[in-house]
This record gives C-alpha cells, sequence and structure tokens, in this order.
C-alpha cells in the first residue's frame, strides 16, 4: 500500500485515546450535507455527553455574514466506516447563538413532536426507501448512459446484473457495508428501472431516529462517492429528457425534516 493508504488506515487506538468526532449537518438549501472534524480526548457514545460546536453559517446560505455564526448541537452517534476505531459521524441540527433553531432545522419541530407522551407511547414506526442516482462526475450523465445518449427502455436493469444492465455495484455494495458498520438500521438494497439508479432502504426504524439514519446514510454515500469519482443527485428527474421512456419512477421519498 502507499503511504497515504497507510496513513488513512492507521489505527489510532494503539497509539492514543484521543478519537476523531466528525459534525455533519444540514446545509441552507435542505438538502447539501456538510461536516467538520474535531478531536475528543477519549470515546463517546451518548450524544449528550459531546460539547456543541459551532460554524459560519454565511457560508452555508444559513445567516448573514454580519451575524454568521451557528451552533451545532449534537443529536446522534454513530460508528466511522472511514476512519473507524473509537472514531465516530455525529448527525448534528443547527440553532442560533440565544438558542433558537435556525429556519431550516427542521429536525428541532420534529423532535417536539415525537417527545409527545400521545406519540411516544404510539411508538411510530418508519421504513423509507432513497432513490439516487450515480452521474459521471465531469459531465453529469448518468454512470452507464451513453454520452450525450439515451439508454435502452426500461426492462433489463431493475434488479439486474451484468456488465450491460447494472452500473456502479461496487458504489452500492460499499455504501450498504458501511452504513451496517455505521449502525444504521439500512435493510436492503436494489438496482432501479434506469440505468445509474439505484435505491437503498432505511428501517424499520423508531420515530426521529429513522431520520438521522436517512440523512447519515445520505452522508455516507456522499463521502464514497467523493472517494470513487462521481456524483450522486438525490433528485428525482436529475436528466431532463424530451420524450418519455415508459416510467422512469424517478420518485424518492423525503423525510420529515428534510
Amino acid at each position: 500500500m502507499s503511504l497515504i493508504s497507510d496513513l488513512i488506515n492507521m489505527n489510532l487506538s494503539q497509539v492514543t485515546e484521543k478519537v476523531i468526532a466528525e459534525y455533519i449537518w444540514i446545509g441552507g438549501s435542505g438538502m447539501d450535507l456538510r461536516s467538520k472534524a474535531r478531536t475528543l480526548p477519549g470515546p463517546v457514545s451518548d450524544p449528550t455527553k459531546l460539547p456543541k460546536w459551532n460554524y459560519d453559517g454565511s457560508s452555508t446560505g444559513q445567516a448573514p455574514g454580519e451575524d454568521s455564526e451557528v451552533i451545532l448541537y449534537p443529536q446522534a452517534i454513530f460508528k466511522d466506516p472511514f476512519r473507524r476505531g473509537n472514531n465516530i459521524l455525529v448527525m448534528c441540527d443547527a440553532y442560533t447563538p440565544a438558542g433558537e433553531p435556525i429556519p431550516t432545522n427542521k429536525r428541532a419541530n420534529a423532535a417536539n413532536i415525537f417527545s409527545q407522551p400521545d406519540v411516544v407511547a404510539e411508538e411510530p414506526w418508519y421504513g423509507i426507501e432513497q432513490e439516487y442516482t450515480l452521474l459521471q462526475k465531469d459531465i453529469n450523465w448518468p454512470v452507464g448512459w451513453p454520452i450525450g445518449g439515451y439508454p435502452a427502455p426500461q426492462g433489463p436493469y431493475y434488479c439486474g446484473a451484468g456488465a450491460d444492465k447494472a452500473f456502479g455495484r461496487d458504489i452500492v455494495d460499499s455504501h450498504y457495508k458501511a452504513c451496517l458498520y455505521a449502525g444504521i438500521n439500512i435493510s436492503g438494497i436494489n438496482g432501479e428501472v434506469m440505468p445509474g439508479q439505484w435505491e437503498f432502504q432505511v428501517g424499520p426504524a423508531v420515530g426521529i431516529s429513522a431520520g438521522d439514519e436517512l440523512w447519515v446514510a445520505r452522508y455516507i454515500l456522499e463521502r464514497i462517492t467523493e472517494i470513487a469519482g462521481v456524483v450522486v443527485s438525490f433528485d428525482p428527474k436529475p436528466i431532463q429528457v424530451s420524450y418519455v421512456v415508459h416510467d422512469t419512477s424517478l420518485s424518492q421519498v423525503f423525510f420529515f425534516y428534510i
């Protein structure tokens, strides 16, 4: 292996008790994911034991330049499949320095609803499907599509196998295993009806944890596609075409705190 691979895969627990926490939050568009890392003195498994943190909201479309500080509140912890060891991913939501949820923080309202005694008594379970499309980075065209052209009609791609039917399976399987490692209750994956289009399912999960798991699953997919040099789109129709080839069913499920 190269030196950089050795460094990436270094097991810090052999030399220090310190761990790296990657704080994750939703950006100003409501779909973009942001993150920043900090060093902790030791392992943490309870999000209430994690320190709050801050970021420049003017750089994410979430605060004006003259009053740009936004505070991150840790809400859920997952094992980090990239750094491994005791390192963690931390799903956060965002507040003003005065403690008010910023306008793009939909989680705070959801948490209030799910904390109501009558809702807690119901123990709501969720299963969520997330469809996505893998795009060639330099041209934003789906993998498996001829450049500048369109694929054959749907039929062989859905749950298909073979080099002419399934495109990007290495990314999909990497994501599947990374989510299981992280502790996300990912229940399955499958190829969808369009070349380059895939789906994963999260759940069953109880209450607001379903949203936390879905967002971290999206974050992990963004990181894996970053490594692979492709772009992931959660847009239900990433390519606008001038004609319809049957029904590509490019729908996606949005969760309550998107």
